[in-house]
């Protein structure tokens, strides 16, 4: 992409953010990993920065947002509305077209970031096997055909995969992708 974009900078800052995220899993009270497991906690696994997991997407909005059904992780049933789509491309693929992700919020007009659960060719093997998340936070309300920055590099691991006290959404089949995004958080 070139939108003047520093990509040493972007990396400092991204592993900046990794850092201030570890300390937070190993010392906050508020942490998803269990208290007795904490002091063994030597920081989260992630994909190396790759510059190239930072796709510029156009946009589509729904201004009749669709309710999705999400299973979660304890077997209930929670409803999200697809506000957003996302069409972008990574590194070529799929050959045939674009790559599509939508984005989701539990209210059409919330204030929360636009949910993009996802799962990929990684998920259960070299990431978490209920998919991983992105959370987007436009500074402004979002035109159909505008291009916005998707960045992998930020996706990360639901609070699930640390505690059983959570109850996370899966990733609808709709945000399945059909190639193996090696970018963010990573199991062991």
């Amino acid at each position: 992409m070139s939108d003047g974009f520093d990509s040493e900078r972007w990396a400092e800052e991204l592993e900046g953010k990794r850092a201030e995220k570890d300390r937070f899993f190993a010392e906050h009270p508020q942490s998803p990993i269990p208290p007795e497991e904490r002091e063994g906690f030597d920081g989260l696994a992630y994909f190396p920065p790759e510059p190239d997991y930072r796709v510029s997407a156009t946009v589509t909005v729904h201004d009749d947002p669709d309710p999705v059904p999400m299973e979660t992780t304890a077997g209930r049933e929670v409803r999200y509305l697809r506000v957003l789509t996302f069409a972008f491309e990574l590194g070529g693929e799929p050959a045939d077209g674009s790559l599509e992700l939508h984005g989701y919020r539990q209210e059409p007009e919330g204030s929360e970031p636009i949910f993009v659960p996802f799962r990929d060719k990684t998920t259960g093997q070299e990431s978490y096997a209920g998919g991983r998340y992105m959370e987007l936070e436009p500074d402004r309300r979002l035109e159909t055909g505008e291009e916005v920055v998707v960045d992998f590099n930020l996706a990360y691991t639901p609070f699930c995969h640390y505690s059983e006290t959570f109850d996370c959404p899966l990733p609808p089949e709709e945000n399945w992708l059909p190639v193996a995004i090696r970018a963010g958080e990573r199991v062991e």
